[in-house]
């Protein structure tokens, strides 16, 4: 696909919380867009196509015809794939070669695969970029280990079939309709029903947190044939520590007139490490830099949250 036309683009996981952001975008752009997930898109101008990522036959007509395929479908939470490590082997790495195959079999057109920073988890150095080496000599999370195989079947399928692709490694999304997983989503819910926000360590574990409507314009950006076959980082514009974050949420729900208490516990298994991860390529190769600074889209995330996550009194 040019830098200059249109066409038909499809995304897996296009109902969900980053993958709508995402169809938004490209719908906006004027891509036509067609929503490959297990339930209904809330916007009625795309198709929808109902598939499972772990069927491959579901997938290749679902895929043929369209001039992209954004394969964002896995099980993102670290959580889960703690819980239940086989299902996201198979949702996420089976599930990105199934896309994959599914593409080639259809000729479809590149594939675009959600990655994430996290896999600089299995990095030694301390500042990192698209080029830094994985090392098997690392203690990681197996979330990190699915995400490296998905981008290394990538490539793999450029080597072998002369399929191209794009990797996008996301930094933290956050935003409107997050998951009631994410760390912020917690600390909102928490800090407004009067429990302490508890962090693990010390909370000086730093993020580059991302609001997702600067990611899905990256998305749009990703389709130029200057990203084909490239790796590029999506982060947030700053570093913050986990404690910033504490301290915003505490500041912002102290404006209700609530008081916040923080509380720290052990540090999660496999947690990322303090690293600098850089981003120069989202810059000189899509032409992105982030745009919403942390404090304003943490604002327009709470509120968000309290209009449609809290319970109206009685």
């Amino acid at each position: 696909m040019t830098d200059t036309t249109t066409g038909t683009v499809a995304v897996t996981g296009g109902s969900g919380f980053i993958g709508s952001n995402v169809v938004d975008a490209l719908v906006e752009a004027g891509y036509a867009v067609r929503v490959l997930d297990t339930r209904e898109p809330e916007r009625d101008d795309v198709e929808f196509h109902r598939v499972d990522i772990t069927d491959v036959a579901t997938l290749e007509p679902a895929v043929a015809g369209t001039d992209a395929v954004f394969h964002l479908a896995a099980m993102a939470d670290v959580n889960d794939v703690f819980a239940d490590p086989a299902t996201a082997v198979a949702v996420n790495v089976l599930g990105t070669v199934n896309v994959l195959e599914a593409a080639r079999r259809a000729d479809a057109g590149r594939v675009v695969l959600a990655s994430t920073v996290w896999v600089y988890g299995a990095c030694t150095d301390e500042v990192v970029d698209e080029h830094s080496p994985f090392s098997p000599d690392t203690d990681r999370h197996l979330y990190i280990t699915t995400k490296i195989a998905s981008e290394f079947a990538c490539r793999d399928y450029r080597n072998l079939y002369d399929r191209p692709y794009t990797i996008l490694r996301y930094g933290i999304p956050y935003g409107p309709n997050m998951r009631e997983t994410t760390v912020m989503s917690a600390f909102f819910r928490r800090a407004l029903g009067g429990e302490p926000l508890t962090i693990d360590g010390d909370g000086m574990q730093s993020r580059n947190f991302v609001y997702v409507t600067d990611l899905a314009r990256a998305h749009v950006l990703a389709l130029a044939e200057a990203a084909e076959n490239q790796v590029v980082n999506l982060n947030g514009p700053e570093p913050v520590t986990i404690r910033q974050l504490a301290e915003m949420t505490a500041e912002l729900v102290g404006e209700t007139g609530r008081e916040v208490e923080v509380s720290f516990g052990p540090s999660r298994p496999g947690d990322l490490a303090a690293q600098t991860v850089r981003s120069d390529a989202a810059r000189d190769v899509l032409g992105w830099e982030p745009q919403v600074q942390i404090d304003e889209g943490m604002r327009r995330s709470f509120d968000w949250y309290v209009a449609n996550r809290v319970a109206p009194a009685d």
